[in-house]
């Protein structure tokens, strides 16, 4: 499967990136490979994880409280958004009905 990854999501990883950058020197990286990896398995994984909401896949991240909001269409996972699973249930949704 082909895979693509939204802006939407990406100003997601830029944001979580952020945060754990703040908290230690190079976290933010570390952050950013596990969920790129986590990311990249969706080309051979995409379509087994449960659809959540409206549609959406939810992978969760194996190292951070994260998860992947996914669709696919055709040949083609979608990544819309990766949202941190702290946040209120209330919030996750409004995040994906922007997505």
């Amino acid at each position: 499967m082909k895979l693509k990854i939204l802006d939407f999501a990406q100003n997601d990883l830029v944001e979580g990136f952020r945060f754990y950058d703040a908290k230690e020197e190079g976290l933010g990286n570390y952050f950013l490979s596990v969920l790129f990896s986590d990311i990249e398995s969706l080309k051979v994984f995409g379509g087994i994880h449960q659809k959540v909401y409206k549609g959406f896949y939810r992978a969760l991240s194996r190292r951070f409280p994260f998860a992947i909001y996914y669709t696919i269409e055709d040949d083609t996972v979608w990544v819309r958004a990766v949202i941190d699973c702290r946040r209120r249930p209330s919030w996750i949704r409004r995040h994906l009905g922007r997505a």
